[in-house]
């Protein structure tokens, strides 16, 4: 397939899954806006380094995604998107009496209110052109629950819930909404998170990651980035035409159970 002609934002996208995500898309074509809340020479090479890999044209656009006005101006920045991919989150780990109230409104703006301003922001766009795509990263959290995890689950449920209410106001519009729903993916960040998992436990690697890491995880095995990426590339098919307003599963099991 080719996306050549489409336009793709992808917040959140300097590493991990967001740029795992922009790498696929660009190999099929489409140029791409990266996104971030910094504004530093190597978010620009980042950008600039993509282009040149695949052969498409590659922006930077610096917004923070706590911020709905800057959600929106994304958008508008970026004059075009034929696919949008919200992909920005955060996380904080504490039980629910002693969570911070900043940190729950932290999560809640960037998790979950950012999807909602950049999808008002982009449907237009996507209207006038009779064709869109909106791809909401949410979380195996956005199908189950775990402890101490109260905002992070409460945003993933709305991810889905939102994109549910999408597919609903842009069904036989050339546009779908869906939701990705990855459980553990090795990502920089989670990699960095090995050795100390190892050291707490005192185990070896492997062990670590079957027993602890991914013990919700029935295949024991990591989601790559390239799985996440392909999947957005999937839905972006004409394949996926009629499949809107669902969720898509990608960890290996977990929600099975």
């Amino acid at each position: 397939m080719s996306l050549s002609g489409k336009t793709a934002v992808i917040t959140g996208s300097t590493s991990g899954i967001g740029l795992g995500i922009a790498h696929e898309l660009a190999r099929q074509g489409a140029d791409i806006v990266l996104n971030s809340f910094s504004d530093s020479k190597e978010d620009h090479a980042l950008a600039s380094d993509l282009a040149k890999e695949h052969g498409v044209k590659v922006r930077y656009i610096q917004a923070d995604m706590s911020d709905a006005e800057a959600c929106r101006a994304l958008i508008s920045t970026a004059g075009a998107c034929d696919i949008l991919v919200n992909n920005a989150g955060i996380q904080y780990v504490a039980p629910i009496e002693e969570f911070p109230t900043a940190k729950w409104n932290a999560i809640l703006a960037i998790n979950l209110s950012s999807a909602f301003h950049t999808t008002a922001a982009a449907l237009p766009l996507m209207r006038a052109k009779g064709w869109g795509r909106v791809v909401n990263i949410a979380s195996a959290h956005g199908l189950r629950a775990s402890e101490f995890k109260s905002a992070y689950v409460a945003a993933k449920h709305g991810i889905v819930g939102l994109s549910k209410v999408t597919a609903l106001e842009t069904a036989g519009k050339g546009i779908t909404c869906n939701a990705i729903c990855p459980g553990y993916v090795l990502t920089p960040l989670v990699e960095a998170q090995i050795p100390d998992q190892m050291k707490a436990h005192h185990m070896d690697r492997e062990t670590v990651i079957k027993q602890v890491m991914l013990a919700k995880q029935p295949s024991r095995e990591f989601a790559t980035v390239e799985e996440i990426g392909g999947t957005v590339v999937f839905l972006c098919s004409a394949a996926a035409n009629q499949i809107t307003g669902t969720t898509i599963s990608v960890d290996g099991g977990w929600t099975a159970e």
